[in-house]
């Protein structure tokens, strides 16, 4: 029984270690500046766009977490990520949920990855406003 319980240390402290040394170029969050309090479980959807045919390529979908986070886009696996995005944020079913009419059903921001810095992309929001800016 230790050895398995030996064994199962191992592979948690080595798992746990591997998860550690992942790192994403991107992230975002979202503030609702109403109540002053994070925004958790909205879509954000990642589009990448492509330059031949024209158009937008979904490449990613995360929820945000608890503090209204998501915090790994873009796996920094050697890849290069240069390139036009667009965070989409679905923020017509939290709204729904507060049983708060929206101006906006979705929030779309477009922007270019330069370099291989991270790139973070917050908005603050209410029902009838937002904005965005690049943070750290």
């Amino acid at each position: 029984m230790k050895k398995v319980i030996g064994i199962l240390l191992v592979w948690l402290c080595a798992s746990t270690a591997w998860a550690q040394n992942r790192s994403f170029q991107l992230s975002s969050h979202i503030l609702d500046i109403n109540l002053g309090q994070p925004v958790s479980g909205v879509k954000i959807s990642l589009s990448r766009f492509q330059s031949a045919p024209k158009n937008w390529e979904v490449i990613d979908e995360k929820m945000t977490d608890a503090n209204g986070r998501v915090k790994d886009f873009l796996e920094e696996n050697g890849t290069d990520h240069r390139g036009i995005y667009k965070l989409t944020y679905h923020i017509a079913p939290y709204f729904n949920s507060q049983n708060k009419d929206t101006f906006y059903p979705f929030i779309e921001v477009v922007f270019e990855i330069k370099d291989n810095e991270h790139y973070h992309v917050p908005i603050t929001l209410s029902s009838y406003g937002y904005s965005t800016y690049r943070g750290n």
